[in-house]
């Protein structure tokens, strides 16, 4: 299979890891893509990537995260398991996880 993830931007550094991040509807439009890849502190978990997102991109302060936890209705996986059946906000990622977050879904009628 063909590794489709750019290099790391800084060569070399032994504290980094490159994640993979997927975003969906109304956060794909804030991002600009569905897919950035992009280098983190190694052992980071799953709220220091998303602080680091809603800090990040403007569209998303306060759209990820709420009192502590994770916004209602939002999703977060892991390598395709949601992360609240794993260690929750607390999951540690590693190099070449892949992070897909989904906004909330509104029904039709």
């Amino acid at each position: 299979m063909e590794d489709r993830r750019t290099p790391f931007t800084r060569a070399g550094q032994p504290n980094a890891m490159e994640l993979t991040l997927k975003f969906f509807a109304t956060f794909r439009e804030v991002v600009g893509s569905k897919f950035v890849d992009r280098e983190f502190e190694d052992g980071s978990t799953v709220r220091e990537v998303l602080e680091s997102l809603e800090a990040d991109y403007e569209g998303l302060e306060g759209e990820l995260l709420e009192d502590g936890g994770l916004r209602p209705h939002i999703n977060v996986l892991k390598n395709g398991r949601e992360v609240l059946h794993l260690d929750g906000l607390a999951t540690a990622l590693e190099d070449g996880d892949t992070l897909a977050v989904f906004p909330p879904v509104a029904g039709g009628g």
